[in-house]
């Protein structure tokens, strides 16, 4: 779901390519910067093997990480490489029993020239910039992609603690103990102090993402950098949220 956010970062030529025709069409991506690119006319030849593309089976875009090579064999950049599924391969090696229905097979790329339009330097984007922010012109594309892609992972992940909590509730309300001569659940005190702390940390979890947001959406509103310290703190409290969230289930 955040891969269109990431596609509106590219030049507007890459943008039309994805949605010229069809405003639906999904991307997957392997972030890691297992492959290898090398500088040619016009944009990079690009090659290597990624794991992990989750859904790629139903794309017909992916995003892909690799380092940038110059003719003397130095690294000079990291970018994000945007590949249409002619000229890549998936390879079916997610044979699983956990997660089974995410998909996430290889992704092989075999010397295949990338216009620079359809690459995204990593080192813009951690300065909050990318060439689609000429046409798309929000505050929400002008976040660090740290925080926007990385919110997008811990978000869902409380939402569902929030889903596990009100389930549970509902659950302790409805339920008798025969061991207690018929006494309710949700009479236990020792029950209810439990549950008020797991809400607390599925409250606590989400409040603190969110303002981490809010505040950076704030500098941005006001033509400000945004410190590494707040950005810092913004991944901070996503993993934490996510393991109150886990905890608190």
């Amino acid at each position: 779901g955040v891969h269109p956010w990431q596609v509106a970062l590219f030049a507007d030529e890459a943008q039309q390519a994805v949605w010229g025709t069809d405003p639906n069409v999904r991307l997957s991506s392997s972030y890691a910067p297992t492959g290898k690119a090398t500088i040619t006319d016009g944009g990079f030849k690009l090659s290597g093997k990624w794991s992990f593309s989750s859904g790629c089976d139903h794309c017909q875009w992916v995003l892909l990480g690799g380092l940038v090579f110059n003719e003397d064999g130095n690294v000079v950049d990291f970018r994000t490489f945007m590949i249409p599924r002619s000229d890549y391969q998936i390879i079916d090696v997610w044979h699983m029993v956990g997660l089974a229905g995410t998909g996430s097979n290889d992704i092989v790329v075999d010397d295949v020239f990338v216009p620079e339009a359809f690459t995204l330097s990593m080192g813009e984007t951690g300065q909050c910039r990318g060439p689609g922010q000429a046409v798309n012109t929000s505050n929400l594309y002008k976040l660090p992609f740290h925080s926007v892609f990385t919110t997008t992972i811990c978000t869902p992940i409380i939402g569902m603690a929030y889903g596990a909590y009100e389930e549970h509730v509902d659950m302790q309300q409805k339920r008798v103990r025969a061991a207690y001569l018929g006494e309710k659940a949700s009479l236990d005190p020792f029950a209810a102090v439990r549950i008020a702390r797991a809400s607390s940390d599925i409250d606590a979890a989400w409040a603190l993402a969110m303002n981490n947001v809010r505040e950076e959406m704030a500098l941005v509103e006001k033509g400000e950098e945004i410190p590494l310290g707040l950005r810092l703190k913004v991944r901070r409290d996503q993993v934490l949220g996510t393991q109150r969230a886990i905890d608190a289930i």
